[in-house]
């Protein structure tokens, strides 16, 4: 099968940092899906292992976290898929990735595709949408329904803040604010339905303040937390949460003590990496956003669609989520 791997972590620039080669089609085992991937998106989880994993020349690594196909096989032991079904996931950090013509994934993390989205549309939805339910229903705790409060979205219109921007106002009763520098991101902000943005270039509480929000219960940060950790705390209320995505270099815990706040980190491999006993909650999560995106209440978060699936529009897109400057979801689609 056709496959976009490395070797050694170089920098995107460099044409080695992504190449395209052939390798044997995996076999599933008792729970696994052998999935044909139709689609696939881009994440900045795929551009940090590839700067942290080495590959061999036997054995390039395989990138790639999310990805919507076709079932072609099954394991002895799956109840969930057959061969044919649409499906669309996130995977396993711990095994190859969606970056093939086929890919292994445990049933469990997988969910029906949306019947009403193209494979591509559905691709840019996974990894984003499990951190996204993972980090506001999981870890912040926020009810579902019939509770206000106001929550902070930090870096809202990447691709985990356009799903929390789009779950929190659709599912919540929450006042969702969420942060934008540019006027493009902050247009893509409030068209996912954001009550208020306010600017992250400047004092989070400033700016809170300056549009008459004040403190805020709760805040996701999906981006340079580090930058803005004194601000964040500013921000919240006393007995307030924080829940976190992103690899702050350090951060000064203490100062969560005089306001007895309390941190929350997502990542969204946990259970696969851990195989939990919860492990198909993720299959439960996928399957409803599925039936909210087929009622029309939740939209793709596709930002663009950099063509066929291939080393060059790969180490493109790398490029783009390297800059910081993505909005929404880069993803790829077929094999050329």
């Amino acid at each position: 099968m056709k496959a976009v791997g490395y070797i050694e972590s170089l920098p995107i620039s460099d044409e080695r940092s992504l190449f395209d080669f052939e390798t044997p089609v995996p076999s599933p085992g008792p729970r696994d899906l052998l999935v044909k991937i139709a689609a696939i998106s881009v994440n900045p989880v795929d551009t940090k292992v590839r700067l942290r994993r080495q590959g061999t020349p036997d054995a390039p690594v395989i990138l790639g976290w999310d990805a919507a196909g076709i079932v072609e096989a099954v394991g002895a032991e799956v109840t969930l898929f057959k061969p044919g079904d649409e499906v669309f996931y996130a995977g396993n950090i711990n095994r190859p990735g969606t970056n093939a013509e086929y890919n292994l994934v445990d049933e469990r993390i997988v969910g029906a595709k949306p019947k009403t989205l193209g494979f591509a549309e559905a691709a840019a939805l996974p990894l984003t949408s499990i951190t996204a339910w993972e980090g506001l229903f999981d870890r912040l705790q926020v009810p579902k329904k019939g509770a206000g409060g106001k929550l902070l979205v930090v870096g809202a219109s990447g691709g985990v803040g356009s799903l929390v921007t789009q779950f929190a106002r659709q599912l919540t009763d929450l006042t969702v604010i969420g942060t934008a520098s540019r006027p493009e991101s902050r247009k893509w902000v409030e068209e996912l339905g954001a009550h208020a943005v306010i600017d992250h270039s400047k004092p989070l509480s400033e700016e809170l303040a300056r549009a008459g929000l004040g403190e805020v219960d709760y805040v996701y940060s999906l981006t340079q937390t580090d930058t803005h950790w004194a601000e964040i705390i500013k921000a919240v209320r006393p007995q307030g949460r924080i829940a976190l995505i992103d690899d702050p270099k350090s951060l000064d815990a203490l100062a969560l003590k005089g306001k007895s706040l309390s941190l929350h980190w997502e990542l969204m491999f946990t259970r696969s990496m851990f195989g939990t006993p919860d492990m198909i909650a993720q299959h439960e999560l996928l399957s409803e956003v599925s039936r909210l995106v087929d009622a029309g209440t939740v939209r793709t978060t596709l930002g663009a669609n950099y063509g066929t699936i291939n080393a060059a529009n790969l180490r493109r897109a790398h490029a783009a989520i390297e800059s910081g400057r993505s909005i929404g979801k880069i993803v790829l689609e077929g094999w050329g």
